[in-house]
């Protein structure tokens, strides 16, 4: 079918942190990608983005940094727009769900849905924090995934397993604001039959889409629809969000649940953009596509469309391309662990490389399954493809061009098989990159762009201009003519996937990026036309600036395991005269050795104001024995004397074990004799 617009929406991030890779690979780059094609092959297009800012997780860190709901959705807001600007998603409206327009649009949805009668009521049994006098929404609910043994689940979703839960599945489950065990209290909500929609959804997707949805989207749905779908509520216990309208009875107190409000953004943003915005929505010509993470399947392709479905006036989504979750280092993206490379961060760490990221994410995207972005894969990427093949390719032709005819694009002359038979791939290349970008196949789509890179390199290599000139000035004139038509189509297919680049690259050029149809020929660049200076596209990155991004990471580890140590609890209790029999002493290491043939063990020599004694202590692996000659200790002096590998230890080194296992000394922070007591 023929369409004449698109709708593109993108996932709406929640404004409680930052973007990070996994949000930029999953959604944010192949959104970009889809629209700036459509917008270069002329169509009109309008790609709808903004803040998701009635989530449950921004009141909990509201809550845990001691501040408003407003201040945390202001603060993220703000830097996930501006993040997204200098990384250039060229949405045409980055909006935000706390928006008045937003407000009004949700009420009025949920109002017209409520009067024509499409909402259940029901009196449900939900989790009370009796401590702070608050129903608990699923997110502040977290227990023992019944799956896979998680103990850190969510009430609505364990995201180890990814299993989806009800807040009442949790084993022990605990409240997220006092830790104390929650109550069952009954309260009233209101709930879309999901099951009433079964039918057209079935007959919508399983039979409508079944060979246009990605697998990972179709089975997903597949799998919920074989479920059977139940009542799902609209509503929450809580006073962040779009409240209820007043006149219903029972309103009081109560919000739209996150997942009902969110996508309601996509139309309210659209409203904020322009006047004109039901033809986006409402006229049965535009083709309406969701970018998302697979985790945000199931309420794009069931329970959004059963709401628009409701509604009865909106068009539905044409596809919903998600993709799978891009891991970091051989581990999952978490927020809350702050394992991930943040978009703002990387922005500072590697100006000017936004292009050289979005590289990196579209090459490697997790389109058919899980992948993992290594900083490692990174630096090999642009060292080894942008800069050595596509960066290479344009600064020898450019450098030619200027040296043999002072920037100026030589004739085209007489071609021989080798030029028809390039000129002849040239042409194929815009097509075929657009065939696989409107499948959603952008992994496929970038990885041709780069093989016209490697078409011009393969080119300008065989054709070796700088040996020739000399004695063929024309056959120079030929190559290099098609060699910066090359260019020259290289800057309008890359745009999508490399903006900055393709900009650069048309600077250099001297000429302004056509529209797509234009490119696959040899006659973007007119004879005699001049070029621009040469510019290196591309930088290479250093093993120094790697090393840094890892142990970056590594510290982020190093700070994790420290905060997740389990603190063994205390021991049964003791009389004061049990401790009063230990006799505790600060002491000076004056000798240390290692004991022969083993691994473990060291010999001291201790100075404890009362003696000089011999003291065998299992810290050879934390420590190298010159290095602790002069280290204060307190030591239990009257221990029985043990014999350990023939020598005889008179007492006890006091240690302290870390999170990571290191061992360290206890010792008195200020200045006291040998002998002192500990008390």
């Amino acid at each position: 079918m023929q369409y004449k617009r698109y709708t593109v929406t993108s996932a709406l991030p929640y404004a409680n942190g930052p973007i990070h890779i996994g949000h930029l690979a999953g959604v944010y780059v192949p959104a970009d990608i889809y629209v700036r094609y459509l917008r270069l092959i002329g169509e009109d297009v309008v790609f709808i983005g903004g803040s998701d800012e009635h989530g449950v997780p921004i009141t909990i860190k509201a809550r845990q940094l001691g501040v408003t709901p407003q201040e945390i959705v202001d603060k993220y807001h703000n830097i996930i727009k501006q993040s997204f600007a200098e990384f250039g998603v060229s949405f045409d409206i980055y909006s935000r769900t706390s928006n008045k327009v937003h407000h009004e649009t949700a009420d009025e949805f949920f109002r017209k849905l409520y009067y024509k009668g499409d909402f259940i009521e029901k009196l449900s049994m939900q989790y009370y924090d009796e401590e702070n006098k608050q129903y608990l929404a699923d997110r502040y609910i977290t227990g023992t995934c019944p799956h896979c043994s998680n103990e850190k689940a969510y009430g609505d979703q364990c995201e180890k397993c990814g299993t989806t839960l009800n807040a009442t599945d949790l084993i022990n489950p605990r409240s997220a604001i006092s830790g104390n065990a929650p109550v069952l209290k009954e309260t009233k909500h209101w709930f879309l039959p999901l099951e009433n929609y079964e039918e057209f959804l079935k007959e919508w997707i399983l039979v409508g889409h079944k060979d246009d949805w990605k697998t990972n989207v179709y089975g997903q749905c597949k799998s919920w629809l074989d479920q059977g779908l139940q009542p799902r509520a609209v509503t929450r216990d809580l006073d962040w969000g779009v409240k209820l309208p007043s006149e219903i009875e029972g309103s009081e107190g109560k919000v739209l649940y996150v997942w009902f409000d969110a996508p309601i953004g996509y139309i309210s943003a659209t409203k904020e953009l322009t006047s004109d915005w039901e033809k986006y929505w409402k006229d049965k010509e535009t083709k309406l596509v969701h970018f998302i993470g697979k985790d945000n399947i199931v309420f794009h392709c069931i329970i959004f469309p059963a709401m628009l479905k409701a509604e009865g006036s909106f068009i539905l989504p044409d596809n919903v391309p998600a993709n799978e979750f891009m891991n970091l280092e051989g581990d999952k993206i978490s927020t809350s662990r702050n394992w991930a490379v943040w978009l703002h961060e990387y922005l500072l760490d590697f100006p000017n490389k936004q292009d050289e990221l979005r590289y990196v994410l579209c090459a490697n995207a997790p389109e058919t399954k899980d992948n993992d972005f290594t900083w490692k894969d990174y630096q090999a990427k642009n060292n080894n493809e942008l800069l050595a093949i596509f960066g290479n390719f344009v600064n020898r032709s450019m450098v030619l061009t200027h040296k043999y005819f002072e920037g100026i694009v030589p004739a085209l002359g007489e071609l021989n098989d080798a030029d028809k038979v390039t000129i002849e791939e040239i042409n194929l290349f815009p097509s075929r990159i657009a065939k696989s970008v409107e499948a959603y196949r952008f992994r496929e789509a970038i990885n041709e762009m780069m093989n016209l890179a490697r078409l011009g390199n393969k080119y300008l290599t065989e054709n070796e201009p700088w040996k020739v000139f000399k004695t063929d000035e024309n056959r120079v004139k030929t190559v290099l003519n098609i060699s910066v038509q090359i260019c020259a189509n290289l800057a309008v297919v890359c745009e999508p996937f490399l903006p900055f680049t393709a900009t650069k690259l048309a600077n250099m050029l001297n000429f302004s990026l056509p529209k797509w149809n234009e490119a696959g020929t040899i006659k973007l660049l007119a004879e005699n036309h001049l070029l621009g200076q040469a510019a290196f596209l591309f930088q290479r990155i250093e093993d120094i600036e790697i090393e840094q991004q890892v142990q970056k990471l590594l510290d982020t580890k190093k700070a994790n395991d420290a905060a997740n140590v389990i603190i063994n609890p205390a021991k049964q209790n003791i009389e004061y005269d049990d401790f009063a029999k230990m006799d505790i002493r600060t002491a000076t290491i004056i000798a240390a050795e290692k004991v022969a043939k083993t691994k473990k063990l060291l010999k001291l020599t201790v100075d404890t104001g009362i003696d000089k004694r011999t003291i065998v202590s299992g810290i050879a692996e934390h420590y190298d024995a010159e290095n602790i000659i002069g280290q204060r200790v307190s030591i239990l002096i009257n221990l029985s004397p043990k014999n350990l590998k023939g020598i005889d230890s008179q007492g006890m080194i006091l240690m302290a074990e870390n999170h990571d296992g290191k061992l360290c000394f206890v010792a008195p922070t200020e200045e006291v004799k040998n002998g002192s007591e500990v008390k």
